[in-house]
């Protein structure tokens, strides 16, 4: 068992973590969740025993081991990049007798050979296909890292972002671990998936206070959704009763026969302790622009092939884009989903075979290395008035406005914004242009859940193509139409959805995967667009009756709260107050039966056939 007991944490002066409490169970996964900049790794860092609480304390089992994964990746001699320049042995071997120091005569056979092999060339040619496969060398530390923390098996396994150094392969194998893992697990993630399939216990952050929840990530947001209306109800109900009290003493101070009834009120209103009111983030949005309609295709694939320094990669490409097309590149990291992306948008050439595209096509490429690059002494305001030349500065503020960066926020230093805020930027710095094809490369790995929901329904709202590469099956699965498995130095379409492609990604090796179930014929795009339009239109009066409904309870909940505040008035009569408050709650579980009812039938009337 693990409690924290009133804890406070101060970095800067400014208390992080103030007053917090809460005890978690023995075994299990407890998801650690909230806003970027909460402060959840800072609480990890206590959990850990890496820094010190300023008030209250930790408790731990004496005995417990305890093992935490960073989100920073660890330091080590091994490298990838010297792994694969180790490849070449004659290069290796040619250098090692160089420095060793060979006679003159050895030594210009020495400097003909290593250039005759490229030798001196070699780094930059390492880097440049460890790159293009999509090989990071602190993902990699990461992955070795992880692996090491689960072979030791400690009682308390403390996970910052395991996932954003994960395929989406890995991910699965690391959630199926997960579930059968004997120990206490807190797991801090954005991954809803994961965190939906894993946890047992949602632990929330939220203005330096955590909440425990039980159940997964969609259970909390239900019951966080039912808190904060109960909230949102107890503000309102206070603010009449503020409202009336005040207007109380504004009429009957003055005068002599009501000037003490009115000291009381002033003294009831000094008393009320304001309700919280529930914490927004303003920023949280993504708009991307729409493009000027172009007719399709607006790429195509015929039997490419494409590599590095005349080695494929991959071979016999033959694919498709048009302007309304939703593609997710799926595959083990290394199979090159980044390369395919590259060639998509003529980042890379093909070595054989064709690659077509339309002459006015403009493309948005997001990738991590853009979040990193970042200027970290510039601003948002410079670094898209840098991108945008020529345009004017209500534009330049116009496509910061569209992904949150208003007023103070687009002169902010970089280097003192979130990896969500960066991420943001960089979204909006390659969307300037109003492309027609966005490719995004794990976008969602600095981002919350609330900002990768947001950054769902923005592509939703998108009118161009998109091409996705990432581990977000939620992503994945809300965004694109179709798969590419790129797998064995081939691309090919996936006959299936994301969950027939985890299926095939558990699947023993000594076992088949199931085929995918029968399926429908796939609806163009557009039609599917209108037909859901149509099912809107004709719900509209399910859509108000819900309303209705919705109206309804919310009135008799606020008269509920209010008569609450009459029974803590002098001389009320409690017996009658009481009565009423009782028909009162016969009332309120009546209008919740009925907006139930209500909601499910509009839900029913839209969803999909």
């Amino acid at each position: 068992m693990l409690s924290l007991n009133d804890i406070t944490i101060r970095m800067g002066g400014r208390a992080i973590i103030n007053g917090a409490s809460a005890t978690l169970p023995a075994r299990g996964c407890v998801g650690l969740v909230g806003r970027n900049g909460a402060g959840k790794s800072t609480l990890m860092k206590a959990l850990a025993g890496v820094i010190d609480v300023d008030g209250g304390r930790i408790d731990k089992p004496r005995a417990a081991r305890l093992g935490w994964l960073k989100q920073d990746a660890p330091a080590g001699s091994a490298s990838a990049f010297d792994t694969v320049l180790a490849a070449d042995t004659e290069r290796a071997a040619l250098l090692a007798e160089e420095e060793a120091g060979a006679p003159p005569d050895r030594l210009a056979d020495l400097h003909e050979r290593l250039i005759a092999i490229d030798a001196y060339t070699a780094p930059a040619r390492a880097a440049r296909i460890l790159k293009g496969l999509g090989f990071d060398e602190a993902i990699w530390r990461m992955r070795v890292a992880l692996a090491s923390l689960l072979f030791t098996g400690p009682d308390i396994l403390l996970l910052d972002e395991p996932s954003n150094h994960l395929d989406l392969e890995s991910a699965l194998w690391l959630e199926d671990f997960l579930l059968s893992y004997p120990g206490l697990i807190v797991l801090i993630s954005h991954e809803r998936d994961l965190l939906n399939r894993v946890a047992g216990y949602i632990l929330h952050l939220e203005a330096g206070k955590v909440t425990l929840y039980a159940g997964n990530y969609d259970g909390f947001e239900k019951q966080r959704a039912e808190r904060l209306a109960q909230l949102e109800a107890a503000r309102t109900a206070q603010a009449a009763q503020r409202a009336k009290l005040q207007d109380y003493i504004a009429r009957n101070s003055a005068r002599a026969s009501t000037a003490k009834q009115a000291q009381s009120r002033a003294k009831a209103l000094a008393r009320m302790q304001p309700v919280a009111e529930a914490a927004t983030d303003p920023t949280m949005k993504f708009d991307f622009p729409s493009p000027q309609p172009l007719r399709p295709p607006l790429i195509t694939l015929d039997h490419a092939q494409v590599g590095y320094d005349g080695h494929p990669v991959l071979s016999d490409l033959d694919i498709r884009l048009d302007p309304d097309d939703r593609l997710a590149l799926v595959g083990r990291n290394g199979n090159g989903k980044t390369t395919l992306a590259r060639l998509l948008i003529g980042q890379l050439p093909a070595m054989t075979g064709g690659r077509n595209a339309t002459g006015k096509l403009k493309v948005g490429y997001f990738t991590q290395y853009q979040v990193e690059e970042l200027d970290r002494d510039a601003t948002p305001l410079q670094h898209m008035t840098r991108a945008m030349k020529g345009a004017t500065p209500a534009a330049v503020r116009a496509q910061l406005g569209r992904f949150g960066f208003s007023g103070p926020a687009a002169e902010q230093k970089i280097g003192t914004m979130s990896g969500g805020e960066r991420a943001r930027l960089a979204l909006a710095l390659v969307t300037r242009d109003a492309p027609h094809l966005i490719v995004l490369d794990e976008p969602t790995n600095h981002l919350d859940i609330d900002a990768r929901q947001a950054l769902v329904q923005a592509l939703a709202g998108y009118e161009g193509a998109v091409v996705v590469v990432s581990h977000d099956r939620h992503l994945i699965e809300a965004t694109a139409d179709r798969l590419v498995l790129v797998d064995g130095g081939r691309a090919a379409p996936f006959d299936g959805s994301i969950d027939d492609y985890e299926t095939l990604v558990l699947a023993k090796p000594s076992e088949p995967a199931p085929a995918p179930a029968a399926k429908a014929p796939r609806l163009d795009p557009k039609e599917a667009r209108r037909q859901a339009a149509a099912r809107r239109e004709a719900a509209q009066p399910l859509r108000k009756a819900m309303q209705t409904a919705e109206a309804k309870l919310a009135r008799l909940t606020a008269a509920r709260d209010a008569l609450d505040g009459k029974l803590a008035e002098p001389g009320a009569d409690i017996t009658a107050l009481m009565q009423e408050r009782g028909q009162m709650d016969l009332g309120i579980a009546a209008a919740e039966e009925e907006w139930i009812a209500a909601s499910e039938a509009y839900d029913a009337a839209v969803a999909a056939p």
